[in-house]
């Protein structure tokens, strides 16, 4: 398609196309905007649309796309930020989780890894058990001895900031 050949279907097509966007957008303005900005992609795709046999079908479906995107993307504005998205602002550890952070430090490596995975992952015990292994018993009993020292580290630690 030769550039007269491209004026040609613009001026034959572009009111009618217009039309068809407005009437599925709903909005005058959108649909001239999306329409006007549809040429201006087809006169790039000028090759392609007189092979393709249907120039306006092309315009038209490039003209809809750009109307439901830019509905799309006004839609999201008015929506609520995404708090996913939001930068979160590095707050202080409290002294009890720095606490019970120093004590997990200080428990064997197997009995640290079943508290973490039992209290922290919300696994049960047999979960944990399949994750790392070993047998239910053993999980038990790493989760009770890790109990029972992190207790003790802990109280000692409360005895001595009370004292």
């Amino acid at each position: 398609m030769n550039e007269a050949q491209f004026d040609a279907f613009y001026t034959a097509s572009f009111s009618r196309v217009v039309g068809q966007i407005y009437v599925m957008c709903g909005n005058l303005t959108e649909a001239q905007d999306c329409t006007q900005e549809a040429f201006i992609r087809a006169w790039d795709h000028r090759s392609q649309l007189t092979a393709s046999g249907n120039p306006e079908a092309w315009v038209r479906t490039t003209a809809y796309r750009l109307a439901v995107s830019r509905w799309r993307k006004a839609k999201r504005a008015f929506r609520q930020p995404d708090r996913a998205l939001e930068t979160m602002t590095a707050t202080e550890p409290s002294p009890d989780r720095v606490a019970v952070a120093e004590a997990l430090k200080q428990l064997p490596k197997d009995q640290r890894r079943a508290i973490v995975l039992h209290h922290l992952c919300d696994l049960s015990v047999s979960e944990v058990a399949t994750e790392v292994g070993s047998p239910t018993g053993t999980v038990k009993a790493r989760l009770s001895r890790g109990r029972a020292k992190l207790a003790q580290l802990l109280n000692t630690d409360l005895e001595a900031r009370h004292a």
